[in-house]
């Protein structure tokens, strides 16, 4: 009887020792990972002819890519250092003649730069036929829609999304993504034998893409020192570049010489001479990457 005592009075000393712990201890917190942040990220893919730099800027980053414009021809150093980016690309068309642009510039919801204004492409005579052409031809948008930001790529007469502003626009092309648009853009025609990028030969070339989930990605093909002749891109491959890349929207840039990619205090050109040196050319526009 004793012992079924002593047993009870152990079994009530335990069951008070356990409530108390249970009433008096701090509840643990579950520990949850921190997400790793979205930050822009640069590398670069050796392809049979050529170098591609790329920088991939994630979609609702801290990030933003918007066009800039300078009033004389400048590198993509000297935007650079204007506009503390983290990185630029060239972008849109221009006339090294005149510096003055052949493609249509918008910030801020103004427009900045318009094709229309450039006498030595509107009076050209062997332009005349597509004229209507050039000045309908792809560019990169960014809109504002309620509080969002969005980009597109789109024809510069098609109309914005309901309920979004556009913000900024770069015109250059042909859109490459989701198909390749040369003849409808006035780049090619072939009753005429007129090329005006030469499509098919291999070029340092500029393109900016957009993946299925919004993020951006910006590409420079370079020409091979070792091989400069004969080394480079064609529209069509790097249509196929971009695809592999993520984008399923994508447009060509300026290229040749003004193929240009500046990043993280690092500047990649992509065309170079016979003896394999890097061609510096300045540009009038360009794609900024700046932190919002």
């Amino acid at each position: 009887m004793r012992k079924i005592k002593l047993l009870a009075l152990i079994l009530i000393g335990l069951a008070m020792v356990l409530w108390f712990n249970l009433r008096f201890s701090t509840p643990s917190i579950p520990t949850i990972a921190a997400s790793p942040p979205k930050t822009i990220r640069y590398f670069d893919r050796t392809l049979p002819q050529s170098i591609a730099h790329v920088v991939l800027i994630p979609a609702n980053s801290k990030f933003l890519v918007t066009p800039a414009l300078s009033q004389k021809v400048a590198t993509v150093e000297e935007f650079a250092q204007k506009y503390q980016a983290v990185a630029i690309l060239n972008a849109g068309f221009f006339d090294p003649a005149n510096q003055k642009t052949t493609s249509y510039v918008v910030l801020q919801g103004k427009l900045v730069a318009n094709p229309k204004e450039n006498e030595r492409l509107v009076n050209n005579p062997n332009l005349k036929p597509y004229l209507g052409q050039i000045f309908n031809r792809t560019e990169f948008r960014r809109y504002l829609c309620g509080q969002t930001i969005s980009y597109s790529i789109a024809l510069h007469s098609q109309s914005l999304p309901a309920g979004c502003q556009l913000v900024d626009a770069i015109g250059a092309g042909p859109r490459l993504l989701p198909e390749l648009t040369l003849a409808k853009e006035g780049f090619v025609d072939n009753d005429n034998k007129r090329d005006a990028l030469g499509s098919n030969q291999p070029n340092a070339r500029t393109a900016v893409g957009i993946t299925r989930d919004g993020s951006i990605v910006l590409v420079m093909v370079a020409q091979k020192p070792s091989a400069p002749a004969n080394s480079g891109i064609s529209l069509p491959a790097l249509a196929d570049l971009m695809k592999t890349l993520g984008a399923d929207r994508a447009m060509n840039l300026d290229g040749g010489s003004s193929s240009s990619l500046y990043y993280k205090g690092k500047t990649f050109y992509g065309k170079v001479d016979l003896e394999g040196n890097s061609i510096k050319r300045p540009v009038k526009s360009v794609l900024l990457v700046q932190e919002n």
